[in-house]
């Protein structure tokens, strides 16, 4: 009999954001599965695709101060819509990094040692809707860890959406 592998308790926890009512929705399961062992290292981590970023370097040629003004918008919005919604002995770190959504989030975990990986089944792209999503789809084949996804439609107790 071939040995069976226990997962659990999960001590490291990513949540991965693009700021989308999905993943706003899904961190509520990232921070209960914190909250469930003390001592849990829960990170945050948002990746800037490199087209965005590729656009806002040249734009910093023209205009000052644009990339602080935009971290500061990025700092404001996981202040109101995470750091504000963690209950007291929770933590969390939080990681932004630039580059290809889904290489960044597998490479991140793998750096970090994550045994569990929470995300959204769909984020912002209107073809996200359509299919299961470009980047968890991604995620999800090639993550060496547990991936929880949660669908949008668990919210609102809708069938398949």
């Amino acid at each position: 009999m071939k040995n069976r592998v226990v997962y659990g308790p999960f001590r490291r926890i990513l949540f991965c954001t693009d700021f989308s009512e999905n993943a706003d929705f899904a961190f509520e399961f990232a921070v209960e599965q914190a909250r469930r062992l003390e001592g849990c290292a829960l990170y945050l981590l948002h990746v800037v695709p490199e087209p965005e970023a590729q656009f806002w370097r040249t734009y910093l040629n023209e205009v000052d101060d644009v990339e602080s003004k935009g971290r500061e918008d990025m700092e404001r919005k996981i202040q109101e819509s995470y750091r504000a919604r963690l209950p007291a002995g929770v933590g969390m770190q939080v990681e932004v990094r630039t580059g290809t959504d889904y290489d960044q989030i597998l490479e991140f975990a793998e750096e970090q040692k994550i045994d569990l990986l929470i995300m959204g089944r769909q984020g912002r792209s209107s073809l996200g809707k359509v299919l299961f999503g470009n980047v968890t789809e991604k995620v999800v084949r090639k993550a060496r860890c547990p991936v929880l996804v949660i669908p949008l439609c668990f919210e609102r107790g809708e069938g398949e959406g």
